[in-house]
């Protein structure tokens, strides 16, 4: 009987990231991804136990990024530049806590899509 060598993980060690957050009217997600933008840590509302219209508070934005951080800590992020996108209430509370648990924040930059007169509207109901 063969025994298969599973790999070993890497330790990666990782100084400098980039947080991008989605802040929508439903739900907030956050990612931490490396300067080349692999990955390293995700989380959102839904993961953290939040339901319905709770999972787009400011509230559950602070508990996202906690989690992200504990998750990030590991691998030896310090700082982030974080990229916010959409409208949502969690915007500047996932900005403050990302700073409040101990991850520094190198620029901030709003990345929400504008239309520029995009799609033709819908017609107006006759009632």
């Amino acid at each position: 009987m063969v025994k298969k060598q599973s790999k070993k993980k890497v330790k990666k060690n990782i100084k400098k990231g980039q947080a991008y957050i989605q802040a929508t009217y439903n739900n907030t997600i956050v990612t931490v991804t490396d300067p080349q933008g692999n990955t390293l840590a995700w989380s959102s509302a839904g993961v953290n136990g939040f339901k319905g219209p709770k999972k787009a508070t400011p509230y559950a934005a602070g508990i996202i990024v906690r989690n992200v951080a504990e998750k990030v800590k590991e691998i030896g992020l310090t700082e982030v530049d974080v990229f916010v996108k959409g409208v949502g209430a969690g915007r500047e509370a996932a900005i403050r806590a990302l700073h409040s648990n101990g991850i520094a924040i190198g620029s901030i930059k709003d990345m929400t899509p504008i239309p520029h007169n995009g799609c033709r509207p819908k017609k107006p109901r006759r009632v």
